[in-house]
């Protein structure tokens, strides 16, 4: 029988959470704080707008196609890219160190999850000239410094 008495209570909350992350290519919301042991957020990218291609050295990501169109270009156990139309009521994922990129064919909303917000983001192609994204860079786009 658990004792449900042990859990220590003083770290549960009922307050919600969401934050807006305006990008080149549209936003992002998380709905999950970045103190967490995992990330979840919604991107919706405006169309004919696409993410950079990019790879993650830490980090592994889920996705969901809400709603509106969108292709996903990723790297296949040859190292070759190949770019796949997400269907909705599918789910796709990215490996650490496999590349990556959404491209929107129209507005779509996409549900990410993934392990924490760790490590660095490498831009290889970016149409936004940014580059890659650091701990230190992700927390100054996200006004946590």
């Amino acid at each position: 029988m658990i004792d449900f008495d042990k859990f220590d209570k003083s770290n549960y909350t009922n307050k919600s959470y969401a934050k807006k992350i305006i990008k080149p290519w549209g936003y992002e919301i998380h709905w999950v704080e970045e103190k967490m042991p995992y990330m979840g957020k919604i991107l919706h990218i405006d169309a004919g707008k696409r993410l950079s291609l990019q790879l993650h050295d830490q980090k592994q990501e889920s996705y969901w196609l809400l709603n509106g169109e969108c292709n996903l270009v990723l790297e296949n156990s040859h190292g070759e890219l190949e770019t796949i139309e997400m269907e909705k009521g599918k789910g796709y994922t990215t490996k650490i160190g496999q590349r990556h990129r959404h491209q929107a064919i129209s507005d779509c909303d996409i549900i990410e999850v993934s392990s924490p917000e760790t490590g660095t983001t490498y831009r290889l192609d970016d149409d936004y000239k940014r580059i890659n994204e650091t701990p230190d860079i992700r927390k100054k786009e996200r006004g946590e410094i």
